[in-house]
């Protein structure tokens, strides 16, 4: 019998064959939660960002994933608020993905990752980064991680969830052709469909290729917003597209400001149950 494509095998399954320790990490955390869910922390105070996070935790397997964040968008950030931040992480058995989309030269994206205020190689789990400068700036980001003894991982951004996004064709293309060729550091993509055998050309093989795919512009009551946002259900896009996380944000923290905490909660086991759902259909149909 022909071994499954990757997404068509459970979590589990994959954790056990993946070779980048961040993409067992995740895969791993899924299983054990029963959650795909990643939550878009995007709030610009640390009240807030620390109250959404410890409200969602147990539903989630990353703050964006279990937890996503944009640290740099916090007002009131300091030093303490990725250390507390990691202290959850552990607490709570998530990974962190910080949602910096870095797109400069290896050189610059090797320190903006590694210095600076934030410091983000110390505490992220998983980054993400535009193609756009070519294989460089898997180099310089890669220079720092793999010194690191942690679990750290890339994610290239392949396409994108808004209306008129130019991240399509050759652009994409290229993306995953530049992950093949790293995937000792580059576990997958953000994404809105299955990226496994794109720009290879007849000679590669790709039977064994395991990208992850984490899916942002997911909604239960709607389809979009005024700035071009686009959203699709849980079903569509981890189900029918194959995509391994669901990315949400205001579905689960509303404006982000003055939180609910219960109904932030109540959301976030919402996501987390129609995520599952939509990939145990998948991984039935094996």
């Amino acid at each position: 019998m022909a071994t499954p494509t990757p997404h068509l095998r459970s979590y589990a399954d994959r954790a056990a064959t993946h070779a980048n320790p961040a993409a067992r990490a995740l895969l791993q955390c899924m299983d054990m939660k029963k959650s795909n869910l990643a939550v878009s922390v995007d709030v610009t105070r640390t009240k807030d960002f620390f109250d959404i996070i410890e409200a969602v935790a147990p539903y989630t397997c990353a703050h964006c994933i279990g937890g996503k964040t944009h640290i740099d968008i916090l007002e009131d950030w300091e030093p303490n608020v990725t250390t507390r931040l990691q202290g959850l992480s552990r607490m709570h058995k998530f990974l962190i993905f910080e949602d910096r989309k870095f797109a400069d030269i290896g050189n610059t994206v090797a320190l903006q990752y590694s210095s600076g205020l934030y410091k983000i190689s110390n505490w992220a789990h998983i980054v993400n980064a535009h193609p756009v400068p070519g294989p460089s700036i898997i180099t310089g980001l890669a220079s720092v991680a793999m010194k690191l003894q942690e679990e750290r991982g890339l994610l290239l951004l392949a396409e994108m969830s808004t209306k008129g996004a130019l991240t399509t064709g050759d652009y994409t293309v290229n993306a995953v052709r530049m992950a093949r060729a790293r995937r000792d550091f580059v576990i997958g993509f953000i994404a809105q469909h299955r990226m496994e055998g794109i720009g290879a050309s007849e000679t590669e093989n790709t039977a064994e290729e395991d990208f992850l795919v984490l899916a942002p512009g997911i909604g239960l009551d709607s389809k979009g917003d005024a700035m071009g946002q686009q959203y699709r259900t849980p079903t569509e896009v981890v189900t029918d597209c194959g995509c391994d996380v669901i990315i949400v944000g205001r579905g689960i923290i509303g404006t982000g400001r003055d939180v609910n905490v219960e109904e932030v909660r109540k959301q976030a086991q919402r996501y987390q149950t129609a995520g599952w759902e939509a990939y145990e259909k998948r991984v039935a149909t094996n």
